[in-house]
């Protein structure tokens, strides 16, 4: 199980030329998985030119390096900029699934499907059974990422499912490269199965919503519906060696330095420029920014720990999701 770089809840588009059916859906999916609906095809290609993000990443490519050909340039990457994004609260309306009925006037699930061909959203064809070749052969050509009968009996629950696993594609795909370049530096534990394995079920056990990696010091920030911070802190054996080195260079207390040298804690000092390591602003207080660490054994060994992570840590103000569904309950109360 891969790690994206960040996930975050998006938008599940429904698609079907009959609004009775589209109502129903939307009410019967889970009110965590946001959703716009559209009975015309010609308005919901329109909505997704506008509304489908270019994809950029945050990467900086340098041209002027000593020595360095022209047509071999340094890429760096600024990974502040990643967890930016929780700062952008038109991140939730972002399209990643769409979910298209095959047989439709204006054209059918299959040609709207070879329209978004270039756009990144998952696509899920949901058909009659008597579409199951036309669907199979959509699949094999690329066009379609899962198709579900409507005559099963478990097509919602199946729907559902495949949702959830669609919206976890489309964050892995959309930053991949960039993991893995990040991969072989210090955030290796982005290509770590048992890793991504954690991080699910940290999800699960505190009511994260979203995630965003985190450069300083290196580790997952995560948020929770109401925009509650938690930084979970990743070290390997070198980066605990590092942060004694850090703290000795900083004559910081003889119980830090042994507490360090045995592994007993992990540190969090959110009083330096933003690197996690120790300052001499902490002194004898040491204690209260750290946590014993916890071990996860993977391609590596991994030690961990759970942070509050201070609001003030980011440029802006966190946009949380339970704000945007309060605003669109809202909307769709007026509309109504």
């Amino acid at each position: 199980m891969r790690l994206p770089i960040f996930a975050h809840p998006t938008t599940t588009v429904l698609i079907d030329d009959s609004d009775s059916f589209l109502k129903s859906l939307s009410f019967q999916l889970d009110p965590q998985l946001p959703s716009k609906t559209f009975h015309d095809t010609t308005a919901a290609l329109d909505w997704f030119a506008r509304s489908t993000p270019g994809g950029e990443l945050p990467l900086h490519v340098n041209f002027d390096s000593l020595g360095q050909a022209s047509d071999q340039p340094n890429v760096a990457v600024d990974v502040r900029r990643i967890h930016r994004l929780c700062e952008q609260r038109q991140r939730f309306t972002v399209p990643s699934v769409l979910v298209v009925d095959y047989s439709m006037p204006q054209m059918n699930g299959v040609e709207f499907c070879e329209r978004l061909q270039n756009l990144p959203c998952k696509k899920i064809l949901f058909t009659g059974a008597a579409d199951e070749k036309i669907a199979v052969d959509a699949f094999n050509r690329g066009l379609i990422d899962r198709y579900i009968k409507k005559s099963d009996d478990d097509a919602l629950d199946r729907l559902e499912m495949e949702i959830v696993a669609m919206q976890r594609a489309f964050f892995l795909d959309h930053a991949d490269t960039l993991a893995d370049m990040l991969a072989l530096h210090d955030y290796s534990f982005l290509r770590c199965r048992a890793m991504g394995r954690l991080v699910q079920e940290l999800y699960h056990r505190h009511g994260f919503v979203e995630h965003y990696l985190y450069p300083g010091p290196a580790g997952i920030l995560f948020f929770d519906r109401q925009g509650r911070g938690t930084l979970m802190v990743v070290e390997t054996e070198q980066g605990m060696c590092a942060q004694y080195e850090v703290a000795r260079d900083n004559d910081a207390p003889g119980s830090l330095l042994t507490a360090l040298d045995e592994r007993r804690v992990l540190p969090f000092f959110p009083l330096t420029a933003g690197d996690g390591m120790y300052s001499t602003a902490a002194g004898e207080h040491w204690h209260r920014y750290c946590a014993p660490p916890q071990i996860c054994e993977g391609r590596e060994k991994y030690y961990w720990a759970l942070f509050d992570f201070p609001a003030d840590y980011l440029a802006a103000p966190h946009a949380p999701f339970e704000d945007f569904l309060l605003a669109r309950r809202s909307v769709c109360g007026l509309a109504a």
